[in-house]
Formats: structure tokens, sequence, C-alpha cells
């Protein structure tokens, strides 16, 4: 694996968009997931089990936004990185 960080995330690379596009079907899943939980009659045991499922579900999904978001500001960082070593002429 080589450490040039242009060369590691060529093909790969993500814009900025694309980590805002993922976020934002991340956060409107979230809204969805807590607005099922708190709005929810729980009147029987299964439905119970399902309001546990989306607790589950809606803590998976904060996980991977958190995920997301550190992906997108270790993108950044890199970036960042190259370029001040391009500026400083040194290279990885």
């Amino acid at each position: 694996m080589s450490s040039d960080a242009s060369t590691r995330t060529r093909g790969s690379e993500r814009t900025s968009d694309d980590y805002q596009s993922m976020l934002d079907k991340i956060d409107t899943a979230i809204d969805e997931c807590e607005r099922k939980i708190e709005n929810g009659r729980v009147r029987s045991p299964e439905k119970e089990k399902v309001r546990a499922k989306q607790w589950r579900t809606l803590g998976y999904l904060i996980n991977v936004r958190r995920q997301v978001v550190n992906d997108r500001d270790l993108e950044e960082l890199a970036e960042r990185l190259d370029e001040l070593e391009a500026s400083r002429g040194l290279g990885r």
C-alpha cells in the first residue's frame, strides 16, 4: 500500500458532495427512526420488540454517520497534508 495519499485515494476518492449526500441520507434515516420510536404506540410485547429493534437501528445509524464524518475528515486532512508537503517541496 502506497503512503502517497493521491495514489491511495485515486479511483476511490470521494468528493465533499459525496460525503454530504451520504450524511443527508443517514440524517433522514435517523430522523425517521426517531419519529417511529417516539410516536409509536406500544400496546403489546411484539410492538415492544419492534421498538427495541428500532433503537438498535438508530444506534447503528448514528455509528455509521460517525464513521462517514471520520472518513471525510481524514480525506480532507490527507489532502491538506499533500498540499502542504507539495508547497514545501517535500514528497511522501
